[in-house]
């Protein structure tokens, strides 16, 4: 009999418990996120030309550099590395690291990756006995630069516990180093991190606490469908749960930890050996994130020579790609009428509610579901977010589009949406920017060096807000004063014109402020 093996992450160490294989998962059709669609005619993405990155404890199998099966001879891994070193043969090796790899590029028949021909670019920090941050940043560092400083995502399916974090009082507020690491290297690198989930009760919270990334949950099946928040995640509620490690592994404050839901139960993998496993984790979910950076910057590049009159390379800058992914979430199932947005299921909770349940919903300060962020991934409304173009402020906008922008401290910029927006529809809208992380860079290399540090120079505050044209009333918004994220998902209460308002409310740092933006709305086409 087949088995499947259920890998729960906690602290760095996996768990993995076997169960009987009933059969392959179906987390990348359309019960999942949607990609086979995206792999097949007329898209035929495969991730082409587009460079990932993998940051954990250990490192994949490479075919030629590690003794392996002719199975792994095309797995295109294009560079193995021990932190900032080339990876030597057969040292490092980790079947965690591996499964996670296949998740994203496995090139077999039986069961392919989501981005097969993405370029894989893996380092392995190497045995925690003698590894700490300092040594992950170095290693995420080499990681970011590669393939002349293109690589467009890094998935962290690892992390560390604040049992290891040498402050004094150690807390999720951001500012342990390898947070800073990250959110430093988003900026500086144009990467888009996506990092598993794993807060409370001893999981690997750092450096979940990130402001520039992807902090991603896991679903499980509900009526055949991936849909529900699973069990096992531990990003909850600081509010009554016990003190001690469990609360100071919470955000500090208001700050949601959760960006995104993504499948990660019983999830189909290739191990170390080239044989077929079922795992469970957030450490699954976050590669379904990652790899789907791959394909929908391959889409990019083909609609930047299609569609130049609505396409700059902007959709490469790394706050773009986070709001695209994270508007064209679903959360709701459409009816048909095109009132959700063609959304394809209703997510829910691991207590059986829905998004308008939550005070995500209900309160503007609020931009992110406990729980699921703003929803389960859908890569194929990523893509027609994506392919909708980039429209600047400065003209009339269509109801359907993104833009990468520069706002001014005390300015707003009014994207107003040429068509009346249809009555009785949902709209939803995602602004994300960074916060400023600068380093302390003793030798001046513009890298991260042992016995160098990171400076928080605080995050700038933007808000957004959704504007009746006809008697300038504020329709809904989103006016988080934490967060790096402002999400919008709301009714519109009547037909007529309205526009979209970003604000810099309140400059922390640089009176300069980058921005992404996504938006879609539904046309009164009556």
């Amino acid at each position: 009999m087949k088995q499947i093996i259920i890998s729960l992450t906690v602290g760095l160490n996996i768990l993995c418990f076997t169960f009987p294989v009933v059969a392959l998962n179906n987390s990348l059709s359309e019960k999942g996120i949607d990609v086979l669609r995206l792999q097949q005619e007329p898209y035929n993405l495969q991730g082409r030309k587009v460079s990932i990155g993998q940051v954990e404890i250990g490192r994949p199998k490479q075919f030629g550099l590690d003794k392996v099966s002719t199975f792994y001879k095309k797995l295109p891994i294009t560079r193995l590395f021990y932190r900032n070193q080339p990876a030597q043969s057969n040292n490092h090796i980790d079947n965690h690291a591996m499964m996670v790899a296949s998740v994203m590029i496995s090139n077999q028949k039986k069961f392919t990756g989501i981005a097969p021909r993405a370029n894989l670019y893996s380092g392995a920090v190497g045995s925690i006995k003698n590894a700490g941050q300092p040594e992950e940043c170095i290693t995420t560092n080499h990681i970011a630069v590669q393939n002349g400083g293109t690589v467009r995502a890094i998935n962290f399916s690892f992390g560390e516990s604040l049992a290891r974090d040498k402050r004094e009082n150690p807390q999720l507020d951001g500012n342990s180093l390898l947070t800073q690491c990250v959110d430093w290297s988003a900026r500086i690198h144009n990467v888009l991190y996506v990092v598993a989930g794993n807060q409370g009760k001893g999981g690997i919270p750092i450096p979940t606490d990130n402001y520039n990334g992807i902090t991603t949950a896991y679903s499980m099946k509900k009526n055949g469908i991936f849909s529900k928040v699973d069990f096992a995640n531990l990003s909850i509620s600081p509010l009554g749960i016990a003190k001690g490690l469990t609360r100071q592994e919470i955000n500090v404050g208001p700050r949601r930890s959760i960006s995104l839901l993504a499948p990660g139960n019983r999830i189909s993998v290739y191990n170390v050996d080239g044989k077929i496993e079922q795992v469970t984790g957030s450490s699954f979910a976050a590669p379904h994130i990652t790899a789907s950076v791959a394909l929908l910057h391959e889409a990019g590049n083909n609609f930047l020579r299609q569609k130049s009159s609505i396409f700059t390379k902007d959709y490469r800058q790394h706050e773009v790609m986070k709001a695209i992914l994270l508007n064209s979430a679903d959360k709701l199932k459409d009816l048909g009428d095109g009132n959700l947005l063609g959304m394809t299921r209703t997510v829910f909770t691991q207590n059986n509610q829905t998004w308008l349940e939550s005070d995500a919903y209900n309160n503007p300060e609020i931009p992110l579901h406990i729980q699921m962020g703003t929803g389960h991934l859908n890569t194929m409304r990523a893509y027609k977010q994506l392919e909708a173009g980039q429209y600047n402020y400065k003209e009339k906008v269509p109801s359907v589009g993104w833009n990468y922008a520069q706002i001014d401290k005390s300015q707003t910029h009014d994207y107003f949406i040429k068509q009346p927006l249809k009555g009785k529809s949902f709209i939803t809208i995602t602004l994300a920017w960074d916060r400023l992380v600068e380093l302390n860079d003793l030798n001046n290399n513009q890298e991260y060096d042992l016995g160098e540090n990171f400076i928080d120079e605080g995050l700038n505050n933007l808000d957004l807000e959704l504007i009746n044209n006809n008697n300038n009333k504020i329709t809904c918004s989103s006016i988080s004063k934490v967060d790096s994220v402002e999400h919008i998902f709301c009714p519109i209460p009547e037909t007529g014109e309205y526009k979209i308002r970003v604000k810099f409310t309140t400059q922390v740092n640089k009176p300069i402020q980058f921005y992404g933006l996504a938006w879609h709305g539904v046309e009164n086409r009556r």
